[in-house]
Protein backbone atom coordinates (compact mmCIF):
# COMPACT_ATOMS: atom_id res chain seq x y z
CA UNK A 1 0.00 0.00 0.00
CA UNK A 2 1.78 3.79 -1.13
CA UNK A 3 1.73 5.69 1.96
CA UNK A 4 3.76 8.34 0.68
CA UNK A 5 3.28 11.37 -2.08
CA UNK A 6 6.14 10.28 -4.24
CA UNK A 7 5.21 6.46 -4.54
CA UNK A 8 1.48 7.71 -5.25
CA UNK A 9 3.67 9.55 -7.51
CA UNK A 10 5.11 7.13 -9.56
CA UNK A 11 1.66 5.46 -9.21
CA UNK A 12 -0.06 8.05 -11.08
CA UNK A 13 2.51 8.70 -13.55
CA UNK A 14 2.93 4.73 -14.56
CA UNK A 15 -0.90 4.92 -15.31
CA UNK A 16 -0.45 8.03 -17.94
CA UNK A 17 -1.77 10.74 -14.77
CA UNK A 18 0.79 13.67 -14.77
CA UNK A 19 0.38 15.26 -11.31
CA UNK A 20 2.01 17.44 -9.02
CA UNK A 21 3.92 16.37 -6.09
CA UNK A 22 3.11 19.31 -3.81
CA UNK A 23 -0.85 19.36 -4.62
CA UNK A 24 -0.90 15.94 -3.03
CA UNK A 25 -3.54 15.64 0.30
CA UNK A 26 -3.51 11.84 1.13
CA UNK A 27 -7.17 10.73 3.33
CA UNK A 28 -6.66 7.90 4.98
CA UNK A 29 -10.40 7.86 6.36
CA UNK A 30 -11.32 5.01 3.83
CA UNK A 31 -10.61 1.10 5.13
CA UNK A 32 -10.88 -0.34 1.62
CA UNK A 33 -8.74 2.52 -0.02
CA UNK A 34 -6.31 5.20 0.52
CA UNK A 35 -7.60 8.16 -1.04
CA UNK A 36 -5.57 10.76 -2.14
CA UNK A 37 -6.38 14.48 -4.09
CA UNK A 38 -4.31 15.79 -6.67
CA UNK A 39 -4.00 18.49 -9.13
CA UNK A 40 -2.40 17.17 -12.51
CA UNK A 41 -0.02 19.17 -15.01
CA UNK A 42 -3.32 20.65 -17.34
CA UNK A 43 -4.72 21.96 -14.39
CA UNK A 44 -7.30 19.38 -12.92
CA UNK A 45 -8.04 18.05 -10.09
CA UNK A 46 -8.24 13.92 -9.45
CA UNK A 47 -9.01 12.05 -6.70
CA UNK A 48 -6.60 8.67 -6.69
CA UNK A 49 -8.01 5.56 -4.90
CA UNK A 50 -5.31 2.81 -4.39
CA UNK A 51 -6.37 -0.24 -2.93
CA UNK A 52 -5.24 -1.00 0.51
CA UNK A 53 -5.49 -5.23 0.10
CA UNK A 54 -5.74 -7.18 -2.23
CA UNK A 55 -9.19 -8.46 -2.11
CA UNK A 56 -9.83 -4.99 -2.53
CA UNK A 57 -9.73 -5.89 -6.82
CA UNK A 58 -12.34 -7.96 -7.33
CA UNK A 59 -15.18 -5.59 -5.71
CA UNK A 60 -14.06 -3.12 -7.40
CA UNK A 61 -14.86 -4.62 -10.50
CA UNK A 62 -18.71 -4.61 -9.70
CA UNK A 63 -18.40 -1.35 -8.77
CA UNK A 64 -17.15 0.02 -11.62
CA UNK A 65 -20.10 -1.78 -13.47
CA UNK A 66 -22.27 -0.35 -11.07
CA UNK A 67 -20.85 3.62 -11.48
CA UNK A 68 -21.76 2.92 -15.06
CA UNK A 69 -25.17 1.97 -14.84
CA UNK A 70 -26.23 3.96 -12.22
CA UNK A 71 -24.78 7.34 -13.45
CA UNK A 72 -27.31 8.17 -15.91
CA UNK A 73 -30.18 7.78 -13.71
CA UNK A 74 -29.12 10.36 -11.13
CA UNK A 75 -29.18 14.27 -10.73
CA UNK A 76 -26.12 14.12 -8.57
CA UNK A 77 -22.63 13.70 -9.52
CA UNK A 78 -20.97 10.26 -9.03
CA UNK A 79 -17.44 9.20 -9.75
CA UNK A 80 -16.52 8.87 -13.36
CA UNK A 81 -13.89 6.06 -13.48
CA UNK A 82 -10.88 7.15 -16.19
CA UNK A 83 -8.26 5.19 -14.79
CA UNK A 84 -9.05 1.40 -13.38
CA UNK A 85 -6.69 -1.22 -12.57
CA UNK A 86 -4.96 -3.73 -9.74
CA UNK A 87 -3.34 -1.10 -8.38
CA UNK A 88 -5.21 2.61 -9.01
CA UNK A 89 -8.76 4.20 -9.41
CA UNK A 90 -8.63 7.66 -10.58
CA UNK A 91 -11.76 10.22 -12.04
CA UNK A 92 -11.63 13.80 -12.12
CA UNK A 93 -12.68 15.35 -8.57
CA UNK A 94 -16.77 15.87 -8.66
CA UNK A 95 -18.09 19.37 -7.69
CA UNK A 96 -19.12 19.83 -4.26
CA UNK A 97 -16.72 19.26 -0.89
CA UNK A 98 -17.33 16.21 1.21
CA UNK A 99 -19.57 16.97 4.43
CA UNK A 100 -17.23 15.44 7.00
CA UNK A 101 -13.53 15.01 7.22
CA UNK A 102 -10.61 13.82 9.57
CA UNK A 103 -7.86 16.81 10.55
CA UNK A 104 -4.22 16.31 11.23
CA UNK A 105 -5.33 15.43 14.83
CA UNK A 106 -7.86 12.74 13.86
CA UNK A 107 -10.56 14.24 14.80
CA UNK A 108 -13.69 14.60 12.62
CA UNK A 109 -14.73 18.15 11.13
CA UNK A 110 -18.10 18.56 10.12
CA UNK A 111 -18.50 21.20 6.97
CA UNK A 112 -22.26 22.12 7.35
CA UNK A 113 -25.13 22.04 9.33
CA UNK A 114 -26.89 17.98 9.44
CA UNK A 115 -29.86 19.85 11.25
CA UNK A 116 -30.38 22.39 8.72
CA UNK A 117 -34.05 22.09 6.67
CA UNK A 118 -31.64 22.34 3.57
CA UNK A 119 -30.10 19.18 3.84
CA UNK A 120 -33.09 17.36 5.20
CA UNK A 121 -34.83 18.27 1.99
CA UNK A 122 -31.75 17.54 -0.46
CA UNK A 123 -31.13 14.28 1.09
CA UNK A 124 -34.35 13.08 1.35
CA UNK A 125 -34.65 13.84 -2.47
CA UNK A 126 -31.04 12.39 -3.37
CA UNK A 127 -31.85 8.85 -1.25
CA UNK A 128 -35.72 8.80 -3.16
CA UNK A 129 -33.75 9.09 -6.53
CA UNK A 130 -31.77 6.41 -5.58
CA UNK A 131 -34.13 3.72 -4.46
CA UNK A 132 -36.34 4.57 -6.93
CA UNK A 133 -34.15 3.46 -9.69
CA UNK A 134 -35.18 0.00 -11.07
CA UNK A 135 -33.00 -2.67 -9.70
CA UNK A 136 -33.03 -4.05 -13.43
CA UNK A 137 -31.00 -1.14 -14.68
CA UNK A 138 -27.82 -2.30 -12.49
CA UNK A 139 -28.35 -6.11 -11.76
CA UNK A 140 -25.80 -6.70 -14.50
CA UNK A 141 -23.12 -5.30 -12.74
CA UNK A 142 -23.04 -7.81 -9.92
CA UNK A 143 -23.81 -6.06 -7.44
CA UNK A 144 -25.08 -8.38 -3.92
CA UNK A 145 -29.11 -8.54 -4.46
CA UNK A 146 -31.00 -9.91 -1.36
CA UNK A 147 -34.82 -10.35 -1.06
CA UNK A 148 -36.55 -9.30 2.58
CA UNK A 149 -36.46 -12.61 3.88
CA UNK A 150 -32.75 -12.29 2.78
CA UNK A 151 -31.85 -9.37 4.24
CA UNK A 152 -33.23 -10.17 7.20
CA UNK A 153 -31.54 -13.83 7.12
CA UNK A 154 -28.17 -12.13 6.42
CA UNK A 155 -28.06 -10.00 8.95
CA UNK A 156 -28.91 -13.27 11.48
CA UNK A 157 -26.19 -15.02 10.24
CA UNK A 158 -23.29 -12.42 10.06
CA UNK A 159 -24.33 -11.29 14.12
CA UNK A 160 -23.88 -15.44 14.67
CA UNK A 161 -20.84 -15.38 12.92
CA UNK A 162 -19.31 -12.60 14.83
CA UNK A 163 -20.54 -13.73 18.02
CA UNK A 164 -19.02 -16.92 17.38
CA UNK A 165 -15.44 -15.28 17.12
CA UNK A 166 -15.50 -12.25 19.86
CA UNK A 167 -17.30 -11.33 22.92
CA UNK A 168 -20.44 -9.35 22.61
CA UNK A 169 -21.79 -7.67 25.43
CA UNK A 170 -24.94 -9.24 26.67
CA UNK A 171 -27.35 -6.61 25.91
CA UNK A 172 -26.26 -6.46 22.51
CA UNK A 173 -27.09 -9.33 21.98
CA UNK A 174 -30.82 -9.29 23.70
CA UNK A 175 -31.39 -6.09 22.07
CA UNK A 176 -30.67 -7.73 18.57
CA UNK A 177 -32.18 -11.21 18.93
CA UNK A 178 -35.36 -9.09 19.93
CA UNK A 179 -35.21 -6.70 16.19
CA UNK A 180 -34.71 -10.32 14.70
CA UNK A 181 -37.40 -11.74 16.28
CA UNK A 182 -40.34 -9.16 15.41
CA UNK A 183 -41.30 -8.90 12.10
CA UNK A 184 -42.75 -5.06 12.55
CA UNK A 185 -39.20 -3.58 12.09
CA UNK A 186 -38.25 -5.23 9.08
CA UNK A 187 -38.67 -3.69 5.36
CA UNK A 188 -41.13 -5.75 2.75
CA UNK A 189 -39.33 -4.51 -0.21
CA UNK A 190 -35.68 -3.91 -1.39
CA UNK A 191 -34.44 -1.61 -3.35
CA UNK A 192 -31.26 0.00 -4.79
CA UNK A 193 -28.89 1.72 -2.20
CA UNK A 194 -25.51 2.88 -1.41
CA UNK A 195 -24.79 1.06 1.79
CA UNK A 196 -23.18 3.62 3.91
CA UNK A 197 -24.32 6.86 3.10
CA UNK A 198 -22.57 9.15 5.17
CA UNK A 199 -21.03 12.96 5.27
CA UNK A 200 -17.23 11.66 4.72
CA UNK A 201 -19.12 9.82 1.62
CA UNK A 202 -21.39 12.86 0.13
CA UNK A 203 -20.64 15.81 -1.77
CA UNK A 204 -22.07 18.98 -0.25
CA UNK A 205 -22.37 22.73 -1.05
CA UNK A 206 -23.57 24.41 1.63
CA UNK A 207 -26.00 22.10 3.04
CA UNK A 208 -27.37 20.78 -0.08
CA UNK A 209 -25.86 17.34 -0.78
CA UNK A 210 -24.55 17.56 -4.44
CA UNK A 211 -22.37 14.42 -5.29
CA UNK A 212 -22.03 10.39 -3.05
CA UNK A 213 -18.96 9.30 -3.39
CA UNK A 214 -17.98 5.40 -2.68
CA UNK A 215 -20.05 2.52 -4.21
CA UNK A 216 -18.37 -0.48 -2.86
CA UNK A 217 -21.17 -1.63 -0.88
CA UNK A 218 -23.97 -0.83 -3.24
CA UNK A 219 -26.60 -3.79 -3.26
CA UNK A 220 -30.25 -4.37 -3.97
CA UNK A 221 -31.02 -4.90 -0.37
CA UNK A 222 -32.53 -2.87 2.73
CA UNK A 223 -33.72 0.71 1.86
CA UNK A 224 -32.80 2.10 5.37
CA UNK A 225 -29.34 0.99 5.67
CA UNK A 226 -28.97 4.60 3.34
CA UNK A 227 -30.68 6.47 6.61
CA UNK A 228 -29.15 5.04 9.43
CA UNK A 229 -26.13 6.76 9.88
CA UNK A 230 -28.68 10.30 9.10
CA UNK A 231 -30.80 8.63 11.64
CA UNK A 232 -28.22 8.35 14.36
CA UNK A 233 -26.85 11.63 14.19
CA UNK A 234 -29.66 14.34 13.95
CA UNK A 235 -32.49 14.99 15.99
CA UNK A 236 -36.01 12.76 15.48
CA UNK A 237 -37.68 15.99 13.32
CA UNK A 238 -34.38 16.37 10.99
CA UNK A 239 -35.28 12.21 10.66
CA UNK A 240 -38.89 12.82 10.50
CA UNK A 241 -38.38 16.15 7.93
CA UNK A 242 -35.70 14.09 5.76
CA UNK A 243 -38.41 11.30 5.30
CA UNK A 244 -40.82 13.67 4.80
CA UNK A 245 -39.29 14.99 1.57
CA UNK A 246 -38.28 11.54 0.60
CA UNK A 247 -41.88 10.20 0.82
CA UNK A 248 -43.28 12.75 -1.14
CA UNK A 249 -41.00 12.25 -3.69
CA UNK A 250 -41.20 8.55 -4.28
CA UNK A 251 -39.86 6.49 -1.55
CA UNK A 252 -41.33 4.05 0.80
CA UNK A 253 -41.26 3.93 4.53
CA UNK A 254 -42.68 1.73 6.90
CA UNK A 255 -44.02 2.15 10.90
CA UNK A 256 -41.16 1.65 12.49
CA UNK A 257 -38.70 3.21 9.80
CA UNK A 258 -37.04 5.07 12.17
CA UNK A 259 -37.03 2.21 15.05
CA UNK A 260 -35.46 -0.32 12.35
CA UNK A 261 -32.91 2.33 11.51
CA UNK A 262 -31.96 3.05 14.97
CA UNK A 263 -31.44 -1.21 15.31
CA UNK A 264 -29.32 -1.46 12.25
CA UNK A 265 -27.30 1.29 13.32
CA UNK A 266 -26.90 -0.69 16.49
CA UNK A 267 -25.37 -3.25 14.48
CA UNK A 268 -22.41 -1.71 13.32
CA UNK A 269 -19.74 -2.77 15.42
CA UNK A 270 -20.71 -6.71 13.46
CA UNK A 271 -19.84 -4.80 10.27
CA UNK A 272 -16.32 -3.89 11.89
CA UNK A 273 -16.29 -7.42 13.22
CA UNK A 274 -16.75 -8.96 10.03
CA UNK A 275 -13.75 -6.26 8.53
CA UNK A 276 -11.89 -7.17 11.19
CA UNK A 277 -11.65 -10.94 10.08
CA UNK A 278 -11.80 -10.45 6.70
CA UNK A 279 -8.80 -8.42 7.00
CA UNK A 280 -7.14 -9.89 10.07
CA UNK A 281 -5.43 -6.86 11.16
CA UNK A 282 -4.43 -6.77 14.92
CA UNK A 283 -5.65 -2.81 15.08
CA UNK A 284 -8.80 -4.03 13.32
CA UNK A 285 -9.93 -7.11 15.69
CA UNK A 286 -8.96 -4.86 18.66
CA UNK A 287 -11.44 -2.20 17.25
CA UNK A 288 -14.32 -4.62 16.93
CA UNK A 289 -13.52 -5.93 20.37
CA UNK A 290 -13.67 -2.89 21.93
CA UNK A 291 -16.73 -2.06 20.24
CA UNK A 292 -18.78 -5.44 20.49
CA UNK A 293 -17.90 -5.49 24.60
CA UNK A 294 -16.69 -2.13 25.64
CA UNK A 295 -16.60 -3.85 29.31
CA UNK A 296 -14.01 -5.48 28.79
Amino acid sequence: MPTDHSTILELARAHGLDIIADSIVVNELGLDFQVALAEAVDGRSWVLRIPRRSDVATRAAVEGRFLTAIAPRLSIAVPDWQIHSENLIAYPLRPGHPGLTIDDDGQPRWHFDVESPEYAESLGSVLAELHTVDPAAVRGSGIPELSPTEVRQRKREDIDHVTAEFDVVPTLLERWAAWLDDDSYWPTFTTVTHGEVYPAHQLMDGPVNVGILDWTTASIGDPAKDFMFHCATVSASAFEATTARYVADGGRVWPRFAEHCAELYSTSPVELGLFALQTGEPEHLAAARAQLNPNV
